[in-house]
């Protein structure tokens, strides 16, 4: 199916490009949460009479993305969570924790914007997260865990 991208999506394309995608992902994922519309005569029309005003929402998101990754930069998430001697865990730290505590401090962040490269931290210890922001800012923190007696 041929869309049109109404924003930059990772891994396909920018705003106001013409991409060919599986016809599922168009109408499953980018079609419902507005990221894309089917590329119609009508449609490619519409976009060039609105293509300044979506550049411009476009460059605002990004420029907030940025300066809230200036304030995040560095940060340092503390979370304390039941241990056993050898300092494994007895559970696991999740993106769904880190964004919890990170809304916690004051940053609005989504568990999905949580990066874990190595999966859930599972031990006691620091650990790096990258926090994806925006399509092109991503930030790195630290996760400091820390064990508990049970």
């Amino acid at each position: 199916m041929q869309i049109i991208l109404l924003e930059k999506v990772v891994n396909l394309g920018n705003l106001g490009e013409v991409v060919k995608v599986k016809d599922g992902y168009a109408r499953n994922f980018l079609i419902p949460s507005g990221q894309a519309r089917r590329a119609t005569g009508e449609a490619i029309k519409e976009f060039e009479a609105r293509r300044v005003e979506l550049e411009k929402a476009a460059h605002e998101k990004l420029l907030a993305a940025q300066s809230q990754g200036e304030k995040l930069q560095g940060t340092t998430v503390k979370l304390t969570q039941k241990a056993g001697v050898d300092g494994r865990l007895f559970g696991s730290v999740t993106n769904f924790d880190i964004a919890e505590e990170l809304n916690k401090m004051g940053y609005g962040v989504s568990k999905a914007q949580i990066r874990m490269p190595k999966g859930p931290i599972k031990t006691v210890g620091d650990s790096p997260v990258s926090v994806s922001l925006h399509t092109d800012v991503l930030v790195d923190i630290q996760v400091a865990v820390y064990g508990e007696s049970a």
